[in-house]
């Protein structure tokens, strides 16, 4: 037989990538009937190979809530890192404040002046037009868990923020965030969308609305 030679997948691997596809039609077909808003939360999905998982739209919410009360009227947030808040402060539309996003992420700059490139390996080559101490909050989320990661991103949020810091790391990272950015563990456990294997935290300097 000619078809001999070519791969076969197996029913169950088969099953699973017919589901996958099912799936993102499904979305796809959501996103149509809903006149979906390209800048609403879960628009751009994450990428594993970028070490990116989104939150799940509940802590989302409650971190984008609490950031913009943290910023007061007219406040300036920076998301460093944290593109999920970003799009849940984008649905917020008319709101009184500003935001922009640091990210690595090129998909992002769909989002305009907003979007601002970001690398944390050079956590303060930064357009010349951001400047020191200009936004009321500084809200991040390092994409790997090491102290290296954290020490750069650290030096980028000192940069940016005028006084208050929102970290969103893993639990195992108290002691470092300490350390960098004088930051303590809230109660607010944060969630992903998808099941992570480390225990992830929040961390502020201020007195939030997190404990």
């Amino acid at each position: 037989d000619d078809d001999d030679d070519i791969p076969q997948l197996s029913s169950h691997a088969l099953a699973a990538l017919q589901e996958f596809y099912s799936e993102q039609q499904q979305r796809e077909g959501m996103k149509t009937s809903q006149g979906f808003n390209q800048y609403s939360f879960g628009s751009i999905e994450e990428d594993w190979q970028l070490s990116q998982f989104w939150y799940s739209d509940e802590t989302a919410s409650c971190l984008a809530n609490e950031v913009v009360v943290a910023a007061g009227k007219g406040g300036r947030i920076a998301c460093v890192s944290a593109p999920s808040v970003y799009q849940k402060l984008k649905e917020q539309d008319g709101k009184d404040f500003s935001v922009c996003i640091l990210e690595y992420d090129r998909r992002f700059s769909v989002y305009g002046e907003e979007f601002i490139f970001y690398d944390y390996n050079h956590p303060l080559n930064l357009p010349e037009n951001l400047l020191p101490h200009s936004f009321d909050i500084v809200i991040a989320d390092p994409p790997y868990l090491s102290e290296e990661c954290l020490q750069k991103t650290a030096e980028t949020i000192k940069y940016l923020t005028k006084g208050k810091i929102l970290l969103c790391t893993g639990a195992i990272m108290e002691e470092q965030a300490a350390k960098h950015l004088g930051v303590k563990i809230c109660k607010f456990i944060p969630k992903h969308s998808r099941n992570l294997a480390n225990e992830f935290r929040c961390y502020v300097n201020y007195a939030s609305g997190l404990d």
